[in-house]
């Protein structure tokens, strides 16, 4: 009996999957209807919001909180199946400085990125949403 490596004519090799398939069709997801709904919740729930001071920084992470579920929670119910869901929501205080955001993926056909900024006087809020079949 030879000794070969493992994997090398034995075999033992993962057979290759292809990425999509005709036999099933890939869900697809309404990035608009999502997009749409990311700005109207951002700016109802922060209109009136102003920074809170350092004894109340736990006013941000319940604002942040309260975004990003409710967004994971519409992206559900916009396709319930399929897809894996991933929400960022950034608030920091609005000093009047610049910034800028990008982001890159390699994905498959269908696969989205809704992205939606809010400002006010005193605070910049910038909300992510991805889903990944």
């Amino acid at each position: 009996m030879a000794n070969k490596p493992i994997g090398e004519s034995s075999g033992l090799r993962s057979p290759q999957t292809p990425r999509s398939s005709a036999a099933s069709p890939r869900p697809k997801f309404d990035a608009d209807l999502l997009k749409a709904y990311i700005r109207k919740l951002v700016s109802s729930t922060l209109q009136s919001k102003t920074w809170p001071g350092i004894k109340e920084k736990e006013k941000v992470k319940a604002w942040n909180k309260e975004i990003g579920e409710r967004v994971k929670e519409r992206m559900v119910e916009i396709q319930p199946r399929g897809f894996k869901y991933i929400v960022l929501t950034q608030i920091h205080e609005n000093l009047g400085q610049g910034g800028r955001a990008d982001i890159a993926c390699h994905w498959e056909d269908g696969d989205i990125v809704a992205q939606e900024m809010y400002s006010n006087d005193s605070l910049i809020c910038v909300c992510i949403a991805l889903a990944v079949a």
